[in-house]
């Protein structure tokens, strides 16, 4: 198989699937404002006045301060229309330097501010509450260096996570990262989310491949942690508060990232399943048998399948199951890969643990099974309003957590279902309903995250808490632990201007 080829073909998928995103969302109408849906009271802030706008012009220029309300509908919306700001004022800085006199002057005059990426996020996290200023990372994107001997990648915090792995194919290098997003979502934003996506069970998370970060702090500050070096045990480290904090204790403007090898063959086995039981069977062989070439282990319902074939027309190269698992591998050696991955298989449907199975070593077809599994949150944005939950379960109750919401709603909902990365324990719960209301907002929470601690469990397992998982973050963390959380805050960003409303609780 050619893999320059593949991938370049996966990248037009990628941008196709990209633009029907943004038709899917523009076709919906526009969500009522956060502020008034959730009864937020606004922050003692300023707003920005024509002197700002001037200031801001002479930093960044007068294309790049968008004050039109057309312009910025976008940027006031997160992309699956559950949450809208106010903002006027969107700026788009090209330099650290310009970041850091942007800050400066908010944090004087005391006018919030959104870092925004890509703005694909999940949790409202990326979108303002109310007029806070829009700062965007979008002409942020430079690749700085790629060190092919280390794989050590710095580029800034604009570069979209799809062009940065094309632009490291040809080091032989690809970034340990892969989202449903990546043709759209800002590496910045992956970073300040901690996101965790597909690749986790092969290359783990952002916190051990993360080498440096260097971001600017409310004040201005510009705070070069941009190492470069795997080890480096001299104090504190402090990049590790910029990964997940969501922009609230700084505005991060370029990461080091270490980036491993390409692998040269890559195979991909689907396979239909009857009892969630069996898909943690296959899961603990999948282990066994396939090893150092495991590199993906994704699972979805049955619903999920449904709802991709009725909305989306994508059609299951299988039979009719309950459950269906996506295996991948990836290696150095084909020939040893899909023998590894025959065996297996063999070994499955001849003691019925998966009941029905095929399995893709042709590009194309590897494709198509990924957009089944990809495309899952498309496909939902098309049933109706759509609660998100994604947490993190111990294996054996993740699918109970479904089957407990169904018999708590009653019937309320259009559907409900779960899908994830059943290879590091992360069930992504959706709730989809014909139009957002409060009897069924108040039906669903604080009950699943009441269900979620009370399997020791965690209300967030990669897409942060933004706002609307804040006032709920006493399920997973203790009181101890959030007030340190709080003083941090306080610490780093003494006039609350980054990001408020957003990852800390309103009070404990």
């Amino acid at each position: 198989m050619n893999l320059a080829r593949s991938f370049t073909a996966l990248n037009k998928l990628l941008n196709f699937v990209k633009i029907t995103r943004t038709c899917v969302a523009q076709s919906h109408s526009q969500p009522a404002l956060t502020a008034e849906t959730y009864n937020v009271k606004r922050g003692n802030y300023s707003t920005t006045n024509a002197s700002d706008l001037d200031t801001f012009r002479d930093i960044v220029g007068g294309n790049n301060v968008v004050t039109e309300a057309s312009e910025l509908q976008g940027n006031n919306v997160d992309w699956i229309k559950t949450v809208r700001g106010q903002s006027t004022v969107l700026l788009k800085p090209k330099t650290t330097a310009e970041v850091s006199k942007i800050l400066k002057h908010c944090n004087e005059r005391k006018l919030a501010v959104c870092p925004q990426g890509g703005n694909t996020g999940l949790v409202g996290g990326s979108v303002p509450v109310f007029d806070e200023v829009i700062l965007s990372t979008q002409r942020m994107n430079e690749v700085i260096s790629v060190d092919p001997f280390s794989g050590v990648t710095v580029c800034q915090a604009g570069c979209i996570l799809e062009k940065a792995n094309q632009d490291l194919l040809e080091h032989d290098l690809i970034v340990p990262l892969d989202l449903g997003a990546k043709g759209s979502c800002h590496l910045g934003g992956n970073i300040s989310t901690n996101a965790g996506g597909l690749r986790l069970l092969r290359y783990g998370s952002l916190r051990g491949s993360v080498l440096g970060v260097e971001a600017v702090l409310a004040d201005g500050t510009v705070l070069d942690c941009l190492s470069t070096l795997r080890k480096d045990n001299t104090g504190y480290d402090i990049k590790q508060l910029m990964i997940g904090s969501e922009g609230t204790l700084g505005f991060v403007t370029a990461v080091s990232i270490l980036c491993p090898q390409k692998p040269k063959s890559v195979n991909v086995v689907f396979l239909g399943v009857d009892r969630f039981e069996d898909l943690l069977l296959l899961l603990r062989k999948a282990r066994q048998d396939l090893g150092e070439i495991l590199s993906a282990v994704e699972f979805v319902d049955s619903d999920c399948i449904g709802l991709v074939g009725k909305h989306l027309k994508l059609v299951n190269p299988i039979g009719d199951y309950d459950f269906y698992m996506l295996i991948e591998t990836s290696g150095s050696n084909s020939q040893h890969d899909e023998e590894k991955l025959s065996s297996f298989v063999e070994d499955i449907i001849t003691s019925q643990l998966a009941k029905d199975g095929t399995i893709a070593t042709d590009f194309n077809k590897m494709q198509s099974i990924w957009k089944l599994r990809e495309s899952v949150a498309e496909a939902l944005t098309h049933d109706g309003y759509t609660f998100k939950y994604d947490v993190s379960l111990p294996a054996h109750v993740m699918y109970d957590m479904v089957h407990d919401t169904r018999k708590h709603l009653k019937g309320l909902y259009n559907s409900v279902v779960g899908y994830g990365h059943l290879g590091d324990g992360n069930l992504h719960l959706n709730v989809t309903c014909p139009e957002y209301n409060k009897t069924i907002a108040s039906a669903i929470e604080p009950f699943v995250y009441e269900w979620t601690a009370k399997h020791n469990g965690s209300i967030s397992a990669e897409h942060g808490l933004g706002f609307k998982k804040r006032n709920y973050i006493q399920y997973t963390k203790s009181k101890e632990s959030i007030n340190l959380m709080m003083k941090i805050k306080e610490m780093f960003d003494p006039n609350m201007i980054l990001n408020p409303y957003k990852t800390l609780p309103d009070k404990l």
